[in-house]
């Protein structure tokens, strides 16, 4: 609260006064960091399950388990940074809950896919493409493309290794531009 914030998102600065109180249990303090990233938690979240009740459900596990660990936190990496990745835990965990992927196998995430009749009323909106994506590969993308992770880091949320990821990420980039029929603003 006594910061200003820097950045955006994740990347916001917090106050080790808050962070301290926090970890003594101040429930203002919880208060104030929630203030500061839920909304950057809702965001992720929304961005790689799709769905805004699941977001939501996100978020509360989310700030339950930083509440419950946040005395673990060592500081090594930004506060954001270590709750950019309770968030992407979470969410990768509820897709694995899902079992909507019983072959870890590309081929078969992708031949599951239909193929999109994109409309003209459906546009060539950056959401409505990726909401059109499988979730897993979905999830690649936002994690990849949007928030920075490496394959590496993607192998080891995944479970797989890092042609996985890269592969996942090749394909749903293909289909991405595809289905924008090589729409320039889609490229970007």
């Amino acid at each position: 609260m006594n910061a200003v914030p820097s950045g955006s998102g994740f990347g916001q600065t917090l106050d080790r006064m808050v962070l301290e109180r926090a970890r003594r249990g101040d429930m203002g303090a919880f208060a104030a960091i929630y203030e500061r990233f839920g909304s950057a938690c809702y965001t992720l979240a929304l961005r790689v399950l799709g769905e805004p009740a699941a977001a939501e459900d996100i978020v509360q596990d989310v700030f339950l388990k930083m509440f419950a660990t946040l005395g673990g936190f060592r500081g090594d990496a930004p506060f954001g940074a270590w709750l950019k990745r309770l968030t992407a835990n979470a969410t990768i965990d509820v897709l694995r809950a899902r079992q909507r992927y019983q072959a870890d196998d590309v081929e078969a995430l992708f031949a599951a896919m239909p193929t999109a009749d994109a409309d003209a009323e459906d546009g060539v909106d950056a959401w409505s493409l990726l909401m059109r994506l499988p979730p897993r590969a979905r999830a690649v993308v936002v994690l990849h493309e949007v928030e920075g992770y490496t394959h590496k880091e993607l192998a080891d949320l995944f479970g797989q290794s890092e042609s996985y990821s890269k592969s996942i990420l090749a394909r749903a980039l293909k289909r991405l531009n595809d289905d924008a029929g090589g729409s320039k603003e889609v490229q970007e």
